[in-house]
């Protein structure tokens, strides 16, 4: 009996051993406190500028970008876990090396050890010390050549679009064929919908063109059923970028893009067009309206495919009525950042996702833009 007590007191004492480790792990604003200063990228004296997004902290340290992931959950992603925020930063780096080569230069472990943080980078794994996070270290990228302060400077030109074009089309065409079914497509799209109801007519929001651009849509997808059935049919649906929009395109000698939507591999799953699409509507929102149907165009050339007329119309409804939905749904957060940007931006997408409806609805009628 004793024995048998000494014997099961063995594994309790380690278990209250990581217990109590667990316990005094540093919490997530002492690790960004480390973070924020220069000393942990070994560079005393140079400044740190900390970026928060919905997602992650970036940390900008001379020519290098360090990013963590928070700890949160949402419908579409889970980072809650160390593991999970492993394996995503692996992913970025891995998915966006195919858009950005040289731009994502591995993971940077976080430890702690002994009561002391380091930051170490590309270290061999496993490490001797307890990783406690992880980071995506990347090349620091010029924000004046983003797409989206080129155009906001008018500094783009449609000869400066062709290197771009020229970056997208190799993507697509040696990107993964989507196994998805022409059904199961069209689901997605109707899926959509119910989270936009959900969100978009949440009553405290008071979107005043929320409900019509939910009912154009609705007629829009049962009007472009068999279009969508089709790009489906035909293998157009790809292992793509998943968030590509101007502020993620470099203008660079030769363009990047970076930030492909890592978390989620069903949100990559779409058709080149539809991705041209939300770019197109997110270039007219800067300010910029003639670079969406100039690369749709282009990309349609490079690519040998030539969709309905109205396709177009139909994704840029699908991506304004998203876009709405996102921004408004900052408000649902406990703490929402500037706050009183939401809903006229919503708003603003309403609008556009209306004239789009309107657009594919002419097209439908007349087989023309």
């Amino acid at each position: 009996m004793a024995r048998g007590s000494r014997h099961h007191r063995q594994p309790l004492k380690r278990l209250a051993g990581l217990f109590e480790g667990t316990l005094n792990m540093p919490d997530m604003q002492t690790r960004l406190e480390f973070l924020r200063a220069p000393g942990a990228y070994g560079q005393a004296g140079v400044a740190v500028e900390c970026i928060e997004t919905h997602m992650s902290w970036l940390f900008l340290v001379g020519e290098r970008v360090f990013k963590l992931k928070k700890p949160v959950c949402f419908p579409f992603l889970d980072f809650r876990t160390l593991q999970a925020r492993e394996f995503y930063c692996r992913e970025e780096v891995r998915l966006n090396a195919r858009m950005a080569p040289g731009v994502y230069l591995g993971l940077a472990a976080l430890q702690w050890h002994g009561g002391a943080f380091a930051l170490v980078q590309q270290a061999p794994l496993p490490a001797p010390a307890d990783t406690i996070d992880w980071l995506v270290a990347m090349r620091r990228l010029p924000l004046e050549q983003t797409l989206l302060q080129r155009i906001a400077d008018q500094r783009v030109a449609r000869h400066d679009i062709a290197p771009l074009v020229e970056l997208l089309a190799a993507f697509y065409q040696t990107a993964r064929p989507s196994p998805v079914t022409g059904s199961d497509y069209v689901a997605g799209f109707q899926r959509a919908q119910r989270f936009n109801r959900t969100v978009l007519l949440h009553p405290p929001f008071q979107l005043r063109q929320a409900a019509a651009a939910i009912e154009r849509l609705d007629a829009a997808l049962a009007l472009g059923t068999d279009l969508l059935r089709e790009r489906a049919s035909c293998q157009r649906i790809v292992d793509g970028h998943g968030d590509l929009r101007p502020d993620h395109v470099f203008l660079l000698h030769p363009p990047v893009v970076i930030d492909c939507l890592e978390f989620n591999p069903a949100l990559r799953q779409v058709d080149p067009f539809d991705e041209l699409a939300h770019l197109g509507l997110e270039c007219e929102m800067a300010g910029a309206p003639w670079l969406g149907p100039c690369l749709q165009g282009e990309l349609a050339q490079a690519l040998r495919d030539d969709p309905h007329p109205a396709l177009a119309h139909l994704y840029t409804t699908h991506r304004a009525l998203l876009r709405a939905r996102l921004a408004v749904a900052h408000l649902l957060d406990r703490h929402p950042r500037t706050p009183e940007k939401w809903q006229p931006l919503a708003e603003r997408y309403l609008a556009r996702a209306l004239v789009a409806a309107e657009a594919f609805t002419s097209a439908m009628r007349h087989g023309s833009p």
